[in-house]
């Protein structure tokens, strides 16, 4: 193409010489793209993702409420301290005296209750079980903050791409325009006044998105801060010094996609719905399903804990008392008395009875719970999975088809001008519609990693498997 340029009539001469430009620029726009910043750290998503979940406070919270659960089991577990009394009993008022009466004499006393049936065991269990949804929960939060952090990775990975897009087409059109002011201003050629505004208004036009996509990046990149600042993060979050320097604010995006592999890829070989007892048997060891199992297993250890109430709850006292000598000097022995309290749970239809009712409903409540979140997540993934299956559709249809034809039209329109036989308008039309093709597979190469990372978060006990790797696509084109 480029003899064929070079063997051009000399009235399209200027012409000629000026695409010669728009081709140079377009052969090294690549490597300017290719760039690094300087001094600035280069986050990929993997990265970022072990970041963000290092600097997550919430979960040291969590851990300190099941530490607190746990200690609270123990306490729970032990019986209670025992009661000591201390009195002076049938002091006589008249004269004082503690040998006058017989019955005059100072107690000392002990006593100690004893729980209804196992309700200590019960009780420690349970607290227990609560304790043990913490892990889960953990997990879980890791999981979904995993997705949240790489959907604004994704994010501002799109903003920044279609800059670098924009800025690589900026330099074709304002070749365009140079080439417009050229020959219209040779008077040769049919170049017209109306061209030289069309290829201004188009700069204008990329300066505009330009600056759309720069905010769109600056939103991203500053919610991404949020979840990569160190500050008001304890400092036992923190693994190594080398982690913790990373935690710098001042950081750029990789310029190459991750390329997240499916868990369990076997669920989408076939575009039907998949048998929904699969996706249960697959779903029920999800982190947030298990700690709702936790909670069920206390919740029905309650109900035990209720039935204990039909048992009788027992005590016993003893005490000692010391006597003083009678008026003659006599000794008089000192009393021991011991005995035992319980009550009688004989009235249980109104309290009783209740009582396990209301641990039953409770119990069956959070099963409720439990087949709801089981529902959602069936649904999550049939719906994630229909988009999954669409975006696989147009990855191709413009991998393969629409991107090669964009471009050589694009091509076929600037050969036609450049031989004095196309209309300027419909060059800029088609380098118009050849970044929006680019702009728009980049779209769908990011949404498609955001859909995997979503799907991998209802599949994936280990948060690790959310992300699998940081393969890369390759380079950006």
């Amino acid at each position: 193409m480029l003899n064929h340029i070079v063997d051009l009539q000399p009235m399209r001469g200027v012409r000629s010489v000026l695409v010669l430009g728009i081709l140079g620029m377009s052969l090294i726009s690549v490597n300017a793209a290719e760039l690094a910043e300087d001094g600035r750290l280069e986050l990929t998503l993997a990265e970022t993702v072990k970041l963000s979940k290092l600097n997550d406070p919430w979960l040291l919270g969590n851990q300190h409420t099941q530490q607190s659960l746990e200690s609270m089991s123990i306490a729970a577990g032990t019986l209670s301290d025992p009661k000591v009394s201390v009195g002076l009993a049938n002091f006589p008022t008249d004269t004082f005296d503690s040998g006058q009466e017989a019955m005059t004499q100072i107690k000392v006393g002990v006593s100690q209750m004893f729980p209804r049936g196992d309700s200590l065991a019960i009780k420690k269990e349970q607290l227990e079980l609560l304790g043990g949804q913490y892990p889960y929960q953990r997990q879980d939060r890791k999981a979904k903050v995993t997705v949240l952090v790489s959907h604004l990775w994704l994010d501002a990975y799109k903003a920044q791409q279609s800059i670098a897009l924009i800025n690589d087409k900026r330099a074709l059109f304002e070749e365009l325009a140079n080439v417009a002011q050229a020959s219209y201003s040779s008077a040769l050629g049919k170049t017209r006044l109306q061209d030289i505004v069309r290829a201004q208004l188009e700069l204008t036009r990329l300066d505009d998105r330009l600056t759309t996509l720069s905010q769109h990046n600056d939103m991203f990149r500053a919610r991404l801060s949020e979840w990569l600042s160190d500050y008001f993060v304890d400092n036992r979050l923190q693994t190594s010094l080398v982690e913790s320097q990373k935690l710098s604010t001042s950081f750029v995006l990789a310029r190459q996609l991750p390329d997240t592999q499916l868990a369990n890829p076997q669920l989408y070989r076939e575009v039907t719905e998949t048998d929904p007892q699969i996706l249960f048997d697959y779903l029920s060891d999800h982190p947030a399903v298990n700690a709702i199992g936790q909670k069920i297993k206390a919740s029905s250890s309650a109900i035990e804990l209720a039935q204990q109430k039909y048992k009788p709850e027992w005590g016993i006292n003893a005490s000692y008392g010391y006597r003083d000598n009678d008026p003659m000097g006599n000794d008089r022995s000192d009393l021991f008395s011991v005995g035992v309290t319980f009550d009688l749970p004989l009235f249980t239809s109104n309290r009783q009875d209740k009582l396990v009712e209301s641990a039953v409903s409770r119990t069956e409540a959070v099963k409720t719970e439990k087949s709801l979140l089981l529902r959602k997540l069936i649904a999550s993934f049939e719906t994630t999975k229909a988009q999954l299956v669409r975006l696989n559709q147009r990855q191709q249809l413009f991998q393969q088809q629409l991107l090669p034809q964009m471009h050589e039209q694009a091509e076929a329109s600037l050969t036609a001008y450049t031989n004095d036989d196309g209309d300027f308008a419909e060059v800029v039309r088609a380098r118009i519609a050849e970044l929006n093709a680019e702009i728009n597979a980049l779209n769908i190469d990011v949404d498609r990693q955001k859909t995997i990372i979503q799907l991998n978060y209802l599949f994936t006990p280990s948060v690790d498997e959310v992300v699998v790797g940081n393969h890369r696509l390759g380079e950006m084109k």
